[in-house]
């Protein structure tokens, strides 16, 4: 791909871009997993009266990617702006899962080009899943020559050293790693607010067919339980009311493990020991989700009683296309063991419709497993094939317009669930987690249930941040209205 560049200068040195075919290998080398992460002492106050600004997009992987990369440049001496005619660099930290994610970065890079001539100086980068894809990364050589820096998922602890080259070099840096990355502990990440996300595992091994994230991500490589433990017990101290376990298939974390036999469960089971209030965790497969997870989950305490399971899709032999790897009749049972165990749980799941080869009798299918399992929610998707992924090479046969009817009538089902599971809660009192302002409403204040379900109410500003009562007074398809119910005073005698 380097030829494809205009220009004289010997990109060896500092150019990696990435390869497909070297991103669908996975090697047999181990991973390694290094401790001694620092600032190079030249970068260290590199940032000195500068300002940096992150968009992200996509999942809370990438949230969790943009808390590392803003630890970075805040030890380098950057300041965070949301102003971007006030930033001397600019990342769009980007997601690869579906085209309309694409179409939207390179939406925002034409809109930059006008100030990356009016600000010769900024540095403007993309990273990411998309930073992954080859073809992204030669339609950005060739239509966007004006970005300085592009770096993929497994290379972020590079950053100082990359915004270094793309800032003397004044020419593109490219620097995206195909081959699984190591893992790099002991990174700087900035956080806010009373909610953490912590990585426990990094890339997927199930290559569904529809997939690009096994081949953006790499493969299953877990943490060391006593580093993920580590992390969650210092934001424990630090007052961290919520924290979600992050990979992109979180039960089969350990799996990799040749020294230790370690599980999800296991880890589980240890997190739930550590004093915070809640832990959530995302997101799970079918396939990897077993008995003794199922067990862990009903001891409860500040393990929340909320799932996410995406499902895809109804029908068995669609599952099969799609490589899931279960059937429906697993899928089914496996809810049933959830229930059994944690009868009040609220499951949520993904679905994809309009998937190669989908008939209507298929679809149907996917209609009455979202009945019988009885989901409080879920992330509904048109199927639009991802190049690089095996269902791209299949004919994409279901008409876009009978794609559409099918979403109306999903959306239909998951509006009809959400709102009658939203009414069963009428009258109760629920446990809340103060988030903040509504977004709507300066007045009002939103949190959320164990479940995971969005309440607004009104109170002070001094509960953000707080666990609080609330009564469901309002029911509506999305949202929860409640009235704060006041804890009688502990009299002394």
């Amino acid at each position: 791909m380097a030829n494809q560049v205009k220009s004289d200068k010997d990109y060896s040195q500092y150019f990696q871009p990435p390869s497909l075919s070297d991103a669908k290998k996975r090697g047999k080398e181990e991973i390694a997993v290094h401790y001694d992460f620092h600032i190079p002492e030249d970068m260290q106050g590199f940032g000195k009266d500068k300002y940096y600004l992150i968009r992200t997009y996509g999942c809370q992987m990438n949230e969790h990617d943009t808390e590392v990369m803003r630890g970075l440049l805040e030890q380098m001496g950057y300041q965070s702006t949301e102003d971007k005619y006030q930033a001397d660099v600019i990342l769009l930290n980007t997601c690869a899962i579906r085209e309309n994610a694409e179409d939207k970065v390179f939406g925002e890079l034409g809109h930059l080009k006008a100030l990356k001539a009016q600000k010769p100086g900024l540095v403007l980068g993309v990273c990411g899943c998309m930073s992954q894809e080859e073809a992204v990364v030669n339609r950005i050589m060739q239509k966007h020559a004006f970005v300085d820096l592009i770096f993929g998922t497994h290379n972020i602890h590079r950053l100082p050293g990359l915004l270094k080259d793309a800032f003397y070099n004044k020419e593109m840096v490219v620097e995206v790693w195909s081959k699984e990355g190591d893992i790099v502990e002991n990174l700087p990440k900035k956080r806010e607010g009373i909610r953490a996300w912590v990585n426990i595992m990094f890339g997927c091994d199930k290559f569904c067919t529809y997939c690009i994230v096994p081949y953006t991500r790499g493969k299953e490589r877990s943490r060391r339980p006593q580093d993920v433990l580590a992390e969650v017990r210092d934001l424990a101290r630090q007052g961290f009311q919520e924290i979600t376990l992050l990979g992109q298939n979180v039960n089969a974390y350990g799996k990799d493990f040749e020294d230790i036999t370690y599980s999800f469960a296991n880890l589980m089971d240890d997190i739930r020991k550590i004093d915070v209030p809640r832990i959530r965790f995302t997101t799970s497969h079918p396939r990897d989700f077993d008995d003794d997870l199922i067990e862990v989950l009903g001891k409860r305490g500040n393990l929340v009683e909320h799932i996410h399971l995406p499902v895809q899709a109804g029908n068995t032999e669609v599952l099969k296309r799609m490589s899931r790897k279960y059937s429906r009749e697993h899928y089914l049972e496996l809810a049933r063991k959830i229930k059994a165990t944690m009868p009040d749980v609220v499951l949520t799941t993904d679905i994809i419709v309009g998937f190669p080869g989908e008939t209507d009798e298929q679809f149907d299918e996917t209609m009455s497993l979202y009945e019988e399992v009885g989901f409080d929610f879920a992330f509904t998707f048109i199927y639009s094939p991802r190049e690089g992924t095996p269902a791209a090479g299949m004919e994409d046969n279901v008409p876009k317009e009978v794609k559409k009817q099918r979403l109306y009538r999903l959306n239909e089902l998951v509006n009809a669930h959400s709102k009658a599971s939203n009414e069963k809660l009428l009258g109760q009192t629920v446990e809340v987690l103060v988030e903040g302002e509504s977004k709507n409403n300066a007045d009002v204040l939103a949190g959320r249930t164990r479940t995971n379900k969005l309440i607004h109410f009104t109170g002070s500003k001094e509960l953000i941040g707080q666990m609080i009562d609330v009564k469901v007074t309002h029911a509506q398809t999305w949202i929860l209205k409640g009235e704060i119910v006041q804890k009688p005073l502990k009299v002394s005698i």
